[in-house]
């Protein structure tokens, strides 16, 4: 299953108008971070090793809101950090809703219950919970006993209020398709997420952990096994079918990380939220001043492992928007998933 229906349509639409208006570079969704602080100090993650000070800055509403509005992205993905420690991220998503933007607020979920009630319920909102396994496993990668019970709890109470609730997993080199298996069946049948998003984890310069990261074979394995026996299918899997495809070795494509950048404390990062060469004031600035040929792997090498959603994701979109074939093929899996 890709996106729900309303999504899609607007998302096609949206497509369809940067291709008629001849642009070969556009946001299909911001990677919007007003802040770098968090609650976990989890061990694949390096945002939190910035210096005390960035880490108390809190970015102001009205750039947050321009930010993604000057791109003129359908979609924004807010993190951190911790997004809900943000005293004023409630009125961001409030503002972003209203514009129709879609909105995925990710959390690690320790403070959702607290705050939940300054969100309102919509279609084009979703909290997005980071689950990285079952209780043992997850409690270990965010370096924390509980947080899992109380991610679930969470997930629990926001899909009594109504809310749409979506998970992102990432996987290390530890997991195998078991664990893979274990929890996406927790999360799709036991907890029914409305959808899942999953992503081998990339390697954070600044990451305390640079030992379990998944290199591009290991990945392919990893996915090819877990997708057996009709897993995929069944999988309330938040991507296209080709980026699944890529996953798990039955296609490739180049990276396009153009399309879905990252705006931070600092400005517009190059040339994504996996890599920092830099920072610029505007968005133009990022796309027209940024040598986007010189990043992919087989190019940078610090993208030789990296199979990240941020990237390739966006690549396979087009790809299916481009092909007959693949845009049937992917509003078949959309319908079938919204019956």
């Amino acid at each position: 299953m890709a996106m729900p229906l309303r999504q899609t349509i607007k998302v096609a639409t949206y497509l369809i108008e940067q291709k008629l208006r001849k642009r070969d570079k556009f946001p299909l969704i911001v990677e919007l971070e007003p802040l770098f602080a968090c609650n976990l100090a989890c061990e694949g993650c390096g945002k939190i090793q910035h210096p005390a000070g960035v880490l108390k800055q809190r970015m102001p509403v009205a750039q947050a809101v321009g930010a993604v509005l000057e791109s003129g992205a359908p979609m924004v993905s807010i993190a951190g950090g911790e997004p809900l420690m943000h005293p004023q991220i409630d009125e961001i998503v409030r503002q972003l809703v209203a514009r129709k933007k879609y909105v995925f607020l990710c959390t690690n979920a320790m403070l959702l219950r607290k705050k939940m009630e300054k969100f309102t319920p919509s279609p084009f909102f979703a909290f997005a919970v980071h689950i990285d396994g079952l209780r043992e496993r997850h409690d270990e990668s965010v370096a924390k006993e509980g947080v899992f019970d109380e991610a679930v709890a969470a997930i629990k109470e926001a899909k009594q209020r109504g809310f749409r609730v979506t998970t992102n997993s990432t996987f290390f080199n530890t997991d195998t398709p078991q664990t893979v298996i274990e929890v996406l069946n927790y999360l799709n049948d036991d907890l029914k997420v409305d959808e899942m998003m999953i992503s081998p984890a990339y390697a954070y310069e600044k990451a305390p952990d640079q030992e379990h990261f998944l290199g591009v074979e290991q990945t392919r394995e990893l996915f090819k096994k877990s997708f057996a026996g009709g897993n995929r299918a069944r999988w309330r899997l938040n991507h296209s079918p080709l980026f699944l495809d890529f996953l798990e070795g039955k296609a490739d494509f180049p990276c396009t990380a153009w399309a879905i950048p990252n705006y931070s404390l600092f400005g517009w990062q190059r040339p994504c939220y996996l890599m920092s060469d830099g920072y610029v004031p505007t968005y133009r600035e990022l796309i027209e001043e940024t040598d986007w040929d010189k990043y992919g792997r087989g190019k940078d090498p610090r993208c030789a492992n990296c199979m990240a959603h941020c990237g390739y994701e966006p690549t396979a979109v087009l790809a299916t928007m481009g092909s007959l074939k693949e845009s049937l093929r992917a509003a078949r899996e959309t319908v079938a998933g919204s019956r």
